[in-house]
């Protein structure tokens, strides 16, 4: 290895084993979960750092959101975070560019590791207390046809769930066209500029290099270190990252979905003969909220409960304070509605 990672707990690894265990590692983004240990990014170097599990206290997200993230004018901006307790309550931080990245990775180690816990103390409270709070909502007794509709949804939730990389396609190419639709162009313009000075600086550093001028490897530095500030801030658009990509990209999840949603069992009762919301919507937190809003007593059919829960997406503003619980829902699921613009 180039670079070999830094075990910054207790247990270490053996070079051998280090590196065995590091090449068969799940990468994702930054960092990697390998057999033995999980794989930390510093903030320039991906995978660092090592930690063993029986280091690992707690690992959990953390996440930085631009104002106005949860509006229909707005964009999810957002800041993403790993973060992982160890030894004497010491704690690394991980930035990751994006979020959805972050659910893979707690989401891959908890299904290894579900000793170890995947949230924050603070948030273990605030979703113990949101639990109990919502089953306070929950009204005695539902109606036969509530009843009938409630296992309806659960039965597609469970269809859903038996094929996950269909839905996580619907909500991430959601927010990839959510936030490249909503790109001001006068960004763009600002970042071409930048870029072209960049460009022109590298292209002067090189013609002073070969006049062997002193100041001609710092003035290529400094052009090539805009040109890739500009590149990463994703503004501009490239192959993969344009209104078209991200159209066709959007339209292909759904036709999957809409493929896939062909072979739903259709049941014996009116209830479960054919899937509950559309295809652009079919993700199974979409199901989960429906069910909560017929449980909660405001509505009895999937139809109207459906409604309601798109109401409910619509009120949350940045004027909103919401749950851990209810925004990890809400960073899935509103960026479906937004891009198909609640129709």
């Amino acid at each position: 290895m180039i670079f070999e990672p830094k075990c910054i707990g207790k247990l270490s690894l053996a070079t051998r084993e280090l590196e065995g265990d590091l090449k068969k590692s799940l990468r994702v983004g930054p960092c990697a979960i390998g057999k033995q240990a999980v794989y930390l990014n510093s903030f320039f170097l991906d995978r660092r750092f090592y930690l063993r599990y029986d280091d690992i206290h707690r690992m959990f997200k953390r996440v930085a959101m631009s104002k106005g993230g949860f509006t229909g004018k707005g964009m999810f901006g957002t800041m993403s975070y790993l973060v992982v307790e160890y030894g004497q309550d010491q704690t690394i931080t991980c930035n990751f560019k994006y979020e959805d990245d972050v659910d893979r990775f707690l989401e891959a180690v908890a299904e290894k590791h579900p000793e170890i816990p995947m949230h924050s103390k603070q948030a273990e409270l605030k979703l113990k207390k949101a639990e109990e709070e919502e089953r306070k909502r929950y009204v005695d007794h539902l109606s036969v046809t509530a009843e009938n509709n409630v296992r309806s949804l659960q039965n597609a939730e469970s269809y859903l769930n038996a094929n996950p990389a269909l839905s996580m396609a619907l909500s991430e190419n959601a927010k990839q066209k959510r936030v490249i639709d909503n790109i001001n162009p006068t960004y763009q313009l600002v970042a071409a500029v930048i870029l072209l000075l960049g460009l022109i600086a590298c292209a002067g550093g090189i013609v002073a290099f070969l006049h062997q001028q002193g100041l001609a490897i710092y003035i290529v530095l400094f052009g090539i270190g805009i040109v890739f500030m500009v590149m990463s801030s994703r503004v501009l658009p490239t192959g993969r990252n344009n209104k078209a990509y991200a159209e066709r990209q959007w339209k292909a999840a759904v036709e999957n979905m809409r493929q896939y949603l062909k072979d739903f069992p259709q049941g014996s009762t009116e209830e479960d003969k054919e899937f509950p919301v559309p295809a652009c919507y079919a993700h199974p937190l979409v199901l989960t909220r429906m069910v909560r809003v017929i449980r909660e007593g405001r509505a009895e059919t999937k139809e109207e409960a459906f409604r309601l829960m798109k109401e409910d997406l619509k009120k949350l503003n940045a004027s909103v304070t919401v749950s851990q619980k209810e925004y990890d829902e809400v960073v899935v699921v509103k960026p479906m509605f937004l891009v198909e613009n609640y129709q």
